[in-house]
């Protein structure tokens, strides 16, 4: 009945626990830094007076911005840098070539393309790629650069290679034949003789770019940006969106950085530290377990990890994410309170990283009420599907309601919010299968995977009824008194009910030497008490290998391995004694291996089997008879010590002890005797 202290192992495991988590939440926290006040325009500012803590200048809007941008870069001209010679070299080469590679048909030809080609040079010819540089920025005029010395051209005469051969060919199609001088291959005689310059152009662009100024006024140290209740002009909306970036460019620094993951360090570890205190306070239960305390420490860092990494890659809307899987988790495996806390821990958490905190809190808070009271107890798949619709319909109901105060108009609804609680309501019915990873990780075991193993069709259970019926009935209502004991003391009724159907199974290995399936033949007459003694022993070890060959959780192992604890067999054990009073009795012999149970659960399945079992022992069934058995039975359990390992109370055990004498006398209550009709 006592808790075993923390050994200074335990504690130390504990800090590991919190200094991980907490560092692992920090690290992905958003690091730059955050303006603390949200604002929308044309709503009224929420907050008291601010005041500029330092000169700033009012930025233009951005669509100002680049409408002036679009403006002043109409008189962009860039650079082309002119090779004189390119032109000279190719005339060379074409009265080289003239009656070589080619034959015109007279010099008035040759004249006519020396002449074309002149008026194409001195205009300017450029390659495909410069060609997409000029159309890219829309110039009427580009600066042609000659020995260092830039001068404006008309861009209209910059022709490319292809360009400049048509206008070569069709020139003057009156005198002189387009189809000869097709023939003539005069395009290998054209080649660009301009080169865009990057730099220059580049450096033209920005110099224009830099006329334009950024900022259309000034705010003053100590001058007031806005006041409580003042409607959020363009204006005010201009010096809140310019106070606001230069804030985060001061925060920008080493130190500032520093002094941001120390206040997130802190915020987190002390959010987290509160929910260790309440651990230590209100659930030691799951404070000295460990892996109780690893799962829920694993799930509270899970979503703000999450939320940090949806909000500083811009990824989807964070309510999507369903954070009501973790309230359900914790139901299940724990308890509603714990549930509660570690939720609100957790999104609290989670909202020191968003823009608008308060409306995070407020919907999420009301999701993880309608999460815990919809899922009181999970037992089947059906009920996923109605908490989900249930938060589902919460979350709407709420952001509704929140708008209408907000907006005060329908037509101002934020719709795509309600597409985000639908997403959020069919990630929930995930649920399930994030349920058994959680089990098989862990080693928790839920109580959907409890119903399923109550299941009388279980292999177990059907060849338990087949081969040991007494046995099997004698489970059955093992199971039915100490689920209602659990029920009446708060415990885990299902999980004791499935501990209560498996923890004989065991006897199957000798079933016709257990009283309740013998028919008339005892075999114990023929043999020695030590040897009946280890053989009802043995039920128990039998029963443990059977559990593992099925794979049975560990949590029912453990009703099997606890259910007698260290007891003895006693009526072997009592028959040796008094059969040799003078001789030293090997006590190990007729002791069950144990261990003594160690929660409330093992402890009711302990009381409600030695008490069932001792019921059919009584030769008349009247109050006084079933009420001292049931006295003798459990006070003698208590004074054996079998109780000490356990968090069960003098006042579960009182309320325990009421309920199976109730029980009894239900099951064991006098029939009238009904008369024979006299002839």
């Amino acid at each position: 009945m006592s808790t075993k202290p923390s050994t200074y192992r335990d504690w130390l495991y504990k800090g590991v626990i919190y200094l991980a988590a907490v560092i692992l939440i920090v690290s992905f926290m958003p690091s730059d830094g955050k303006f603390n006040y949200q604002y929308d325009k044309g709503k009224p500012w929420r907050y008291g007076q601010l005041v500029a803590k330092f000169d700033f200048p009012i930025y233009k809007d951005e669509a100002v911005v680049k409408q002036e941008e679009d403006s002043v870069l109409k008189r962009f001209q860039p650079y082309y840098v002119l090779d004189p010679m390119v032109g000279g070299q190719q005339m060379l080469r074409l009265n080289a070539d003239e009656g070589h590679a080619f034959r015109l048909p007279n010099s008035q030809y040759l004249k006519h393309v020396e002449r074309t080609l002149e008026e194409i040079y001195r205009g300017g010819v450029i390659s495909n790629a410069d060609a997409a540089h000029l159309q890219e920025w829309h110039a009427k005029e580009v600066q042609v650069v000659e020995q260092n010395v830039a001068s404006p051209h008309s861009a209209s005469s910059l022709l490319t290679v292809k360009e400049a051969y048509e206008r070569l060919i069709n020139a003057d199609t009156l005198r002189y034949s387009k189809a000869v001088l097709q023939q003539c291959n005069l395009n290998e005689y054209i080649v660009p003789n301009l080169t865009y310059d990057k730099a220059k152009s580049e450096a033209a662009r920005q110099e224009l770019l830099g006329s334009i100024s950024a900022a259309e006024g000034m705010v003053l140290r100590e001058e007031k940006i806005v006041d409580r209740g003042d409607i959020v002009t363009d204006e005010i909306y201009n010096k809140l969106l310019s106070y606001e970036k230069e804030s985060l460019k001061r925060s920008d620094t080493s130190s500032q950085q520093r002094l941001i993951w120390l206040g997130q360090f802190l915020f987190v570890g002390i959010f987290m530290g509160s929910m260790f205190i309440y651990l230590e306070l209100f659930r030691r239960d799951y404070f000295e377990h460990k892996r109780s305390l690893l799962l829920l420490i694993s799930l509270m860092s899970i979503f703000p990890i999450i939320t940090s990494l949806m909000v500083t890659y811009e990824f989807l809307s964070v309510y999507m994410l369903p954070i009501a899987l973790l309230p359900i988790s914790v139901r299940v495996f724990m308890d509603s309170r714990t549930a509660f806390m570690a939720h609100t821990v957790t999104m609290l958490i989670c909202s020191v990283v968003l823009r608008y905190p308060y409306d995070f809190v407020i919907l999420q808070s009301i999701a993880g009420l309608a999460a815990i009271h919809s899922l009181r107890e999970l037992s089947q798949r059906s009920q996923l599907f109605r908490t989900a619709f249930f938060i589902t319909l919460f979350y709407c109901l709420t952001y509704f309601s929140y708008e209408l105060i907000t907006e005060n108009s329908l037509d101002k609804m934020n719709w795509p919010m309600y597409f985000n609680f639908l997403i959020n309501g069919v990630l929930l019915l995930f649920t399930y299968p994030f349920l058994f990873v959680l089990e098989k990780m862990f080693g928790f075991t839920s109580n959907v995977t409890l119903v399923e193993l109550s299941n009388i069709n279980h292999p177990l259970l059907r060849q338990l009824s087949e081969v040991a019926p007494g046995t099997f009935q004698h489970t059955m209502q093992v199971a039915n008194l100490a689920a209602e004991a659990a029920n009446k003391i708060g415990a885990k009724s299902q999980l004791v009910r499935t501990g209560a159907l498996y923890h004989d199974i065991g006897k199957m290995g000798n079933p016709v030497f257990f009283t309740e399936n013998q028919n008339g033949v005892n075999p114990h007459k023929n043999l020695p008490y030590e040897q009946s003694a280890q053989i009802i022993i043995n039920h128990v070890t039998y029963g443990l290998k059977l559990a593992e060959k099925y794979n049975l959780p560990k949590v029912i192992r453990d009703f099997i391995a606890t259910h007698h604890g260290h007891g003895k067999t006693k009526y072997f054990y009592i028959s040796y004694k008094n059969e040799h009073p003078d001789e030293p009795v090997d006590e190990s012999i007729f002791t069950y291996p144990g261990p003594n149970p160690a929660t409330r659960e093992q402890a009711i399945l302990m009381m409600a089997d030695a008490v069932e079992a001792a019921s059919h022992s009584l030769t008349e069934y009247t109050e006084e008879s079933i009420n001292g058995l049931v006295d003798k039975i459990i006070d003698g359990q208590v004074a054996d010590g079998f109780f000490l390992e356990c968090p069960i109370t003098f006042r579960d055990i009182t309320t325990i002890k009421a309920l199976f004498k109730e029980k009894l006398k239900a099951v064991y209550h006098t029939r009238i005797s009904y008369p024979e009709l006299k002839k």
